[in-house]
């Protein structure tokens, strides 16, 4: 029943290059289901030389066919999911509620969840975690404390949205007050403004999770769509510098509202190297010349916010934890041409504290870490024409060997390049590509 089906999520910390790679399997599948997070994740698609940038709605809307789901575990900002929506269609794409569906038991962002992002941060000053600003986290902390939470279904009723919304900025407007002596948001226009974002949404707002239980019992191919990196997974990754929903494949039961079994194969995408958006632990960044010109080479600057990432060597002892953690069956290694032009690569094998080898990566023991290094020879040639695994320069084929004996999976997916065919494909077992 669950062996069609495919979960892809990110091994390091985002930006891995899911969406390319999701977008590569969407056209085997009926269902693309995004699970977690919000619109702080950004997948980037290029497709007939076209770049997209989706944030919330799933990249499986790119393929005709598939039904896209936003499913429970999201947490929905609905200005941001109206103008994705909009911009899509003025590009001549089909955004519809026959092919685009999210789950009325989402919850929603709401202006007090910006602002408090927003506030909080400035208050910790050098202490701050360095989020998006996009209200993710404090949406997730009013969906724990159930009583200031508003989810999608509410919106889609004028009288319980309105009792809501003066209800809860009541208590946000004393405690910003109080706390950060900020001015009063009005209750009113809040109610006014989502209850016209609630008309617009309701021919796409369903019970997805019914919807996907129906399809995996009818043997429909279904693709979970991981967001972030596992190593900003609330449980799992550098508390506290992580997102705040569980972002490996441990999450998708809960974020889609189905059984465990249903998630398939599950690959794991990670880069040919390392990078981090804001503050937090990061043991193999290279903030000097290296770092630099991985960045430039690999444009690497947010999706979503356009933030200059920190740059480093591959950590593959990190990379194999969180392969682990999500049980992932093979890897897709993505901007594996970013690293021509290097005289030689380096890479993390494991770290030493005290003087001590580290036996088990473990992500809240990673002070004073060190790195212990492989150097690997580097390759001179471009990689964006290479077509297939013997294509590639010999070192290039050792690293991506290496990885493999270093991470306990094969390489099934190896990009090289950002369009949709810029993509090897190596030993991958999944359905439809192999």
């Amino acid at each position: 029943m669950s062996a069609q089906n495919v979960t892809v999520i990110g091994l390091q910390w985002g930006d891995e290059g899911k969406g390319k790679v999701v977008d590569a399997l969407a056209h085997r599948c009926t269902y693309v289901v995004r699970y977690c997070g919000g619109a702080n994740a950004g997948h980037t698609v290029t497709v007939g030389g076209q770049r997209f940038a989706l944030h919330l709605i799933p990249c499986g809307i790119l393929h005709s066919h598939v039904h896209n789901i936003v499913g429970n575990g999201i947490v929905f900002d609905p200005p941001t999911a109206l103008k994705e929506i909009a911009g899509l269609r003025e590009r001549g794409v089909h955004v519809e509620g026959d092919n685009l569906h999210v789950s009325g038991a989402a919850h929603v962002v709401m202006p007090w969840h910006k602002l408090q992002d927003t506030l909080s941060e400035a208050a910790l000053g050098a202490a701050k975690i360095g989020t998006t600003a996009r209200g993710i986290g404090p949406c997730y902390s009013d969906k724990a404390a159930r009583t200031t939470a508003v989810r999608v279904a509410d919106l889609l009723d004028e009288s319980v949205l309105r009792e809501k919304v003066l209800r809860i900025v009541d208590v946000k407007n004393r405690i910003f007050a109080a706390l950060y002596d900020a001015q009063p948001l009005d209750a009113q226009a809040i109610a006014a403004e989502y209850a016209d974002y609630g008309r617009q949404l309701a021919p796409l707002v369903c019970n997805t999770s019914a919807m996907l239980r129906r399809a995996v019992l009818g043997g429909e191919r279904i693709l979970f769509e991981g967001g972030q990196g596992s190593m900003l997974d609330l449980d799992h990754g550098t508390f506290p510098f992580v997102t705040s929903s569980s972002v490996t494949a441990c999450g998708v039961p809960g974020g889609a509202g189905v059984p465990p079994c249903s998630l398939g194969q599950v690959v794991g995408v990670m880069k040919a190297y390392n990078t981090r958006v804001g503050a937090g632990p990061f043991p193999t960044e290279q903030d000097n010349d290296t770092g630099n010109r991985i960045r430039e080479r690999g444009k690497e600057y947010g999706t979503t916010t356009g933030r200059p990432r920190r740059c480093g060597w591959l950590d593959a002892f990190a990379v194999r934890y969180a392969a682990d953690l999500s049980g992932v069956s093979e890897i897709a290694l993505s901007l594996l041409d970013v690293l021509s032009g290097f005289d030689e690569i380096k890479v993390c094998v494991g770290y030493r504290k005290n003087g001590q080898d580290v036996e088990d990566f473990d992500p809240v023991g990673l002070d004073g870490v060190e790195c212990v290094y492989e150097t690997l020879p580097g390759w001179k040639e471009e990689l964006t024409g290479c077509q297939r695994f013997t294509d590639l320069p010999p070192a290039a084929q050792r690293y991506v060997t290496r990885i493999e004996e270093l991470v306990g999976r094969p390489v099934g997916l190896i990009g090289v390049g950002p369009g949709r065919e810029n993509t090897i494909i190596h030993l991958t077992r999944v359905q439809g590509l192999s």
